[in-house]
C-alpha cells in the first residue's frame, strides 16, 4: 500500500450551496462537443419526467441532492493498494472509502458518485408496411408473412392459411377466405400496459349476406382473450363501432354499439384509435380522409387484462357470401405506450476514461485526474451511452470535426432492405453524416441512408471512441491500441484487458465484471456469414431491480440502442440468447 498527501481539493460547485435537501434533480446536460472529455466540464445529472403516457422513453435520474453535497470539499490523503485477482486492479481510497478503481492495462476507471437510475420504456413506432413479404426467394417454411414492426418485436399472424397474409409496399394484407374467418396479427411485445394506438385500413368489398369487421386489439393475451375496438361493416354500407372484451371465447360488450356512417363505399379507409390508461379505455373511429374527431366516441372502464400485445383482427361473420374479402392496412401506429415493468438499473457507479492505459504506476498526474473526477456529474461513459436510447434529445456539436452535426440523441440500427430487415454497417461517423479519415490514412465516406443509425459495434465506437477519445481503427486492427470496426475483432484485439472468456459451451462467470465493460456474444445470427465467432457487442450497465446483470447494445429487432428485453432479454442471467451466448468480457 502507498500513501500520498493531499494536493488540492475539488470544489463541488459552491454556487449551488443554496440547494436544499428536497431540491428536485435537473435535466441531463449531455456532451455537446466532440470528442469531448466527460471529466473536463461539470454538468448536472438528469431526471425523468412524470411516468406514464407522455413521459420520456428513457431517462437517467439522480436522487435529490442536498446542499451538503454541493459544499466545497476536498479529498484527504489518498491510499493505493493492488487488489488480488485477475485482471490486476489498483484501489484508491480516502479515509478508508474507495474513490477510484483502476485496472492495469485499461483506460476505464470506476468511481463512486451520486446514485443514478437508468430506465427505458416502450418506444413509439409507426408501421407503414414499406416492404415485400413473404419473400418469394425463400422456401415456404422460412417465409415471414408480416415481418418486423419498426418498434421491434415483429408481427405474429394467426388464423387461416399462411397465404392469407402478405405485405406489399404500403399495405399489410389480410384475406378473409372462409366462412366465419377470423384472422389476427399482433406485435410480439406482450409487456404493454397503457397505450395510445391507432390503425388505418379498408375492405375491398361491401360484404353480402353478413357483415365483416376489423378491430384494433389491445391487452391481447391470445385469440381467445383480448380487448378490441371493432368496426363492423354491414351489408348496407353502414359502419358501427363496438368496444368489447373476449374472455375464454365469451365476448362482452363494454359499451353499446355506436353507428358512425351509412352508405360507405368499398375501399373507404377508416382509422380506429384507442387510448388505455390503467382501467380507463377510450376509443374513436373516423373516415381517414376526414379530420380526427376531438371527442372520444366511447369511454369505459375495465380491468380484465393488464399487460398484453396490440394488434389487429379481421373477421367475416358466418354467412358472408362474397368471400374472399381483403383488408388492406396502410398504417399501424403506437403513438405512446408503457411497459408493465420497464427495465431499471440503480447504482452509484460512474465510468471515466483516462487518456492512456493505466500501467500500474501511481503518479502525481494520475492523482490530479482522480481528484478532478471526485463528485463530478459530467456525463460519463454510461450517461453518454444512455443518450442514444429512445427519447434521447438531439445534441449538436459546437466545436471539433463534427461541429454542427448531431452527435447524441436517439439512434436507429440501420436502414431497411426490401423485406423490412435492417442493414448492418452504420458506424459512428455515418450517424453524423460525416466522412472520416482514420489514423492509418483510410478514408470512409458518409452514408445518407445510415444517418442517425448505429449498429452494435458502431454504437460502442461512438461512445468510447468519438465521445471518450479511445483510438479507433478503420477496420480489423490487430495492434491492440485501437478499437476495431467489428465486434469479432474487438473480442480479440480491442485495447485494454480481457476480463473473462468462455472456455467452451458455457458462458463465462464474469465474476469481475463491472459497469463500462464490453460484453461480446456469439449469438450465431449468421449476419456476417460466420456462425462460430463473436457477432454482437454491448456495454455492461449494472444489476437491475430483479438482480439480473443488464447491458446496453444496439440491436436490429428493436431498431437501435436498448437496455430492454424486446427481441431478446438484455441480461447476462437466465436462459435468454445473450445470457447463454456470452463469449468474452473486455475492459477498454
Amino acid at each position: 500500500m502507498t500513501r500520498t498527501s493531499p494536493s488540492g481539493g475539488t470544489s463541488r460547485r459552491t454556487l449551488l450551496t443554496a440547494l436544499t435537501a428536497t431540491a428536485a434533480a435537473v435535466p441531463l446536460v449531455p456532451l455537446a462537443a466532440s470528442p469531448a472529455r466527460a471529466a473536463q466540464a461539470a454538468a448536472p445529472a438528469g431526471v425523468a419526467l412524470p411516468a406514464g403516457l407522455g413521459g420520456p422513453r428513457s431517462s437517467v435520474t439522480v436522487a435529490p441532492l442536498g446542499a451538503d453535497w454541493f459544499a466545497a470539499t476536498a479529498l484527504g490523503a489518498l491510499d493505493t493498494a493492488v487488489l488480488p485477482g485477475t485482471p490486476a486492479r489498483t484501489e484508491v481510497t480516502s479515509g478508508g472509502r474507495r474513490v477510484a478503481l483502476l485496472t492495469h492495462g485499461a483506460r476505464t476507471v470506476l468511481l463512486p458518485g451520486p446514485e443514478r437510475t437508468f430506465t427505458e420504456d416502450k418506444r413509439p413506432f409507426a408501421d407503414d408496411f414499406q416492404r415485400t413479404l413473404p419473400d418469394p426467394a425463400l422456401p415456404e417454411a422460412d417465409r415471414v408473412y408480416w415481418g418486423t414492426a419498426p418498434g421491434g418485436g415483429g408481427w405474429t399472424t394467426l388464423g387461416g392459411p399462411a397465404g392469407d397474409y402478405a405485405v406489399t409496399p404500403g399495405a399489410g394484407v389480410i384475406k378473409l377466405t372462409t366462412d366465419y374467418a377470423s384472422r389476427h396479427a399482433s406485435v410480439r411485445d406482450g409487456e404493454i400496459t397503457d397505450v395510445d394506438v391507432r390503425a388505418t385500413a379498408s375492405f375491398d368489398k361491401v360484404p353480402t349476406g353478413q357483415a365483416c369487421s376489423y378491430a384494433l386489439s389491445f391487452g391481447y393475451q391470445d385469440t381467445h382473450n383480448n380487448y378490441r375496438a371493432r368496426l363492423s361493416f354491414t351489408t348496407s354500407g353502414a359502419v358501427e363501432l363496438r368496444v368489447e372484451k373476449e374472455v375464454a371465447d365469451t365476448v362482452t360488450q363494454l359499451a353499446p354499439a355506436v353507428p358512425l356512417a351509412t352508405g360507405v363505399a368499398a375501399g373507404t379507409a377508416w382509422t380506429i384509435r384507442v387510448r388505455r390508461e390503467g382501467t380507463a379505455i377510450r376509443a374513436k373511429a373516423w373516415r381517414t380522409a376526414a379530420a380526427e374527431p376531438a371527442a372520444w366516441t366511447v369511454e369505459t372502464n375495465d380491468a380484465a387484462f393488464g399487460k398484453g400485445r396490440v394488434g389487429l383482427r379481421a373477421l367475416a361473420n358466418d354467412g358472408c357470401t362474397n368471400l374472399p374479402v381483403k383488408l388492406t392496412v396502410s398504417r399501424f401506429e403506437v403513438t405512446d405506450a408503457t411497459w408493465e415493468a420497464p427495465p431499471t438499473v440503480t447504482h452509484t457507479d460512474w465510468v471515466r476514461v483516462l487518456d492512456h492505459p493505466f500501467d500500474g504506476t501511481w503518479t502525481p498526474e494520475l492523482e490530479a485526474r482522480i481528484r478532478s473526477w471526485a463528485g463530478s456529474t459530467a456525463p460519463d461513459v454510461l450517461a453518454c451511452a444512455a443518450m442514444f436510447l429512445p427519447g434521447g434529445p438531439a445534441v449538436t456539436a459546437g466545436t471539433g470535426p463534427a461541429a454542427g452535426r448531431q452527435v447524441l440523441g436517439r439512434a436507429g440500427y440501420g436502414h431497411l432492405d426490401p423485406q423490412g430487415n435492417r442493414y448492418e454497417g452504420a458506424d459512428f461517423h455515418e450517424y453524423m453524416n460525416l466522412g472520416w479519415t482514420f489514423p492509418d490514412g483510410t478514408y470512409t465516406g458518409p452514408s445518407t441512408k445510415q444517418v442517425g443509425n448505429l449498429d452494435c459495434s458502431g454504437y460502442t465506437r461512438m461512445v468510447f471512441g468519438h465521445h471518450h477519445g479511445v483510438p479507433l481503427a478503420a477496420g480489423a486492427d490487430t495492434s491492440g491500441t485501437r478499437l476495431p470496426r467489428k465486434s469479432r475483432d474487438m473480442a480479440e484485439h480491442a485495447p485494454g484487458v480481457r476480463v473473462d472468456r468462455t472456455a467452451g459451451g458455457a458462458p463465462p462467470a464474469a465474476a469481475r465484471l463491472q459497469p463500462g465493460d464490453l460484453v461480446l456474444f456469439n449469438a450465431d445470427s449468421g449476419d456476417d456469414g460466420q456462425t462460430a465467432t463473436v457477432d454482437h457487442v454491448g456495454i455492461y450497465l449494472g444489476g437491475d431491480t430483479t438482480g439480473k446483470r443488464r447491458f446496453l447494445s444496439s440491436r436490429k429487432t428493436c431498431n437501435g440502442p436498448t437496455m430492454a428485453d424486446l427481441g431478446g432479454a438484455s441480461t447476462l442471467d437466465g436462459t435468454g440468447t445473450y445470457a447463454v451466448k456470452l463469449h468474452t468480457v473486455h475492459r477498454v
